[in-house]
């Protein structure tokens, strides 16, 4: 019963990380993306995602629980999981320490992030190109900001290798190798999104 439950928590854990997290991520980035394009357009995106109906329930039950639910049972996978030689080669035991390692940096950016920027905007801050802007005048939150956006987005690009795995998308060797390269290939282009909207705003 036991195994069943963690079986079940694990495959949860995986599918959240996924859709909605993983969904609401290059989302994110794609919304910060608009900075390249100057103030105005980076202000006008971030105005729609505010003015969309419901948001704060769709935040609450699309955002906000799942990732606390993926960020809670990662900890425990983090501090619990060994790797595993006889079934998988060097480099992906290499790829799940990192995993476990990005996850907990994930974790840290996240929760500043909010702070900075959902929980300063509940007291009344305006989230806008000026506030990021002023974030990352700062040379140290500067290298904190790409660390942590390079560290989730990896978190996430892999995962998508573990979740293809986990839910009997790749189960041969070759599909789970092809799986590798499209991966790397996310991680790739979603990190050139996310460091050129980090850099516009500097």
């Amino acid at each position: 019963m036991t195994g069943n439950k963690e079986f079940t928590n694990r495959r949860l854990h995986s599918l959240l990380g996924v859709i909605p997290v993983g969904v609401f991520l290059i989302q994110h980035l794609v919304v910060n993306h608009f900075a390249t394009s100057g103030p105005d357009a980076f202000n006008a995106a971030a105005k729609f995602m505010e003015n969309l109906p419901f948001r704060f329930v769709l935040e609450t039950v699309i955002i906000f629980l799942p990732l606390l639910y993926h960020a809670i049972y990662g900890i425990y996978i983090a501090f619990t999981a060994r790797n595993n030689v006889s079934n998988y080669s060097f480099f992906r035991n290499w790829m799940f320490l990192l995993q476990r390692i990005s996850g907990i940096i994930t974790l840290i950016f996240i929760s500043w992030h909010v702070w900075e920027t959902r929980i300063a905007a509940a007291f009344g801050a305006e989230v806008n190109f000026d506030m990021m802007a002023s974030i990352l005048s700062s040379p140290f939150m500067l290298i904190f900001y790409v660390v942590g956006v390079i560290s989730t987005i990896f978190h996430f690009a892999n995962g998508l290798w573990s979740f293809a795995v986990s839910w009997g998308i790749t189960i041969t060797p070759r599909s789970q190798l092809i799986s590798t390269y499209v991966t790397i290939g996310i991680f790739i282009a979603l990190s050139v999104v996310g460091i050129r909207a980090i850099f516009a705003f500097v």
